[in-house]
């Protein structure tokens, strides 16, 4: 595995990370807890030692997973990182969705991050991981009810106390970010990006790299439609939130998976699987510096780890660029 430095801090985490959303089950239809327990222990064995998760996903669940699957690993060995601003047990702040939780309950949620809602959230994700302190601490979500100086607040306090070590966010504009830097020193933006989803590199990667941000890339995958393994007669679990969303459209599937046969000869040739040289591409974009991956089992965890021995040369980079282009992505 390979590690690379956040920001400005002496935080390293993996290049590959373990995303725990789907563990948590919520908005995935399903989750086995003891193979997401099993795919971030498979994880760790290859050197993915950061796991990023979140209180929202599965409503504590993924934290609480995350936080068995560390047990017995001396602490030092790893990095978490995990987010706070999405309420669905406090009805203040935006509306951001109605859902339902893992009972199949209503639930609403709303972006809200307070001064005492972050530091009473980062107590209750301590409980859940069974740790003492957050290696990475991320607003997931900017909340226009409340100013961004007096959430950075919140999370210096928690830094001065020990909780936690350095502050990022989720989702934030070149904007938000600087004004979340005059506060306290931001080292990381989380944020989408995905072959077929570059968005970010218009404004917030450039505004990244020029003030030595990290850029923590999530569904690098684009949920799983990267895989090859996506049909267009697919059929998706209940309350799996990709069912209705665009890129899983039929004819957006047929035009992924059209590209996706073009890139395949060189996968082959690498003896790699598709998902394995997508990730092998994403890292070495300008810009990105940790990969988000999720697995739902062992097999996928350790399929994901070793994405990080797909070397590419710049021709073979260019030569993937090009049928992006060619594709209209």
């Amino acid at each position: 595995m390979e590690y690379r430095k956040i920001g400005n801090s002496d935080l390293e985490l993996s290049v590959i990370t373990f995303g725990a959303w789907a563990a948590g089950g919520w908005m995935w239809g399903s989750t086995d807890r003891n193979d997401a327990i099993k795919a971030i222990k498979a994880g760790y064995d290859l050197g993915v030692t950061s796991i990023d998760t979140a209180p929202i996903y599965g409503q504590g669940d993924s934290e609480e997973i995350v936080g068995d699957a560390i047990k017995g690993i001396s602490r030092d060995k790893l990095q978490i990182v995990t987010k706070f601003g999405m309420r669905w047990d406090l009805a203040k702040g935006n509306l951001a969705m109605k859902s339902k939780n893992n009972a199949g309950e209503d639930i609403d949620v709303y972006k809200y991050a307070g001064k005492e809602s972050v530091i009473y959230e980062c107590e209750q994700s301590l409980k859940r991981l069974g740790t003492d302190y957050i290696d990475l601490y991320q607003i997931h979500w900017p909340d226009l009810t409340t100013p961004i100086s007096e959430t950075f607040e919140a999370v210096s306090r928690l830094i001065e106390q020990g909780k936690v070590r350095y502050a990022g966010v989720c989702n934030y504009d070149g904007a938000q970010l600087k004004e979340a830097d005059q506060t306290l020193e931001i080292v990381s933006n989380q944020i989408p990006f995905s072959m077929v989803n570059r968005g970010v590199e218009k404004e917030t990667v450039p505004y990244c790299i020029e003030n030595n941000k990290s850029v923590l890339a999530y569904s690098p995958m684009e949920r799983g439609l990267l895989t090859g393994k996506i049909t267009a007669d697919y059929k998706f679990e209940e309350g799996d939130h990709r069912q209705g969303n665009p890129y899983f459209k039929p004819e957006s599937i047929a035009k992924t998976n059209a590209f996706l046969a073009k890139i395949k000869p060189l996968a082959d040739e690498k003896q790699a699987t598709l998902s394995q040289l997508v990730l092998g591409w994403t890292i070495e974009r300008p810009g990105i510096t940790i990969a988000l991956v999720g697995a739902r089992n062992a097999k996928q965890s350790i399929q994901n780890a070793e994405a990080i021995n797909v070397k590419l040369t710049t021709d073979e980079i260019q030569f993937i660029n090009t049928e992006l282009k060619s594709a209209g992505f």
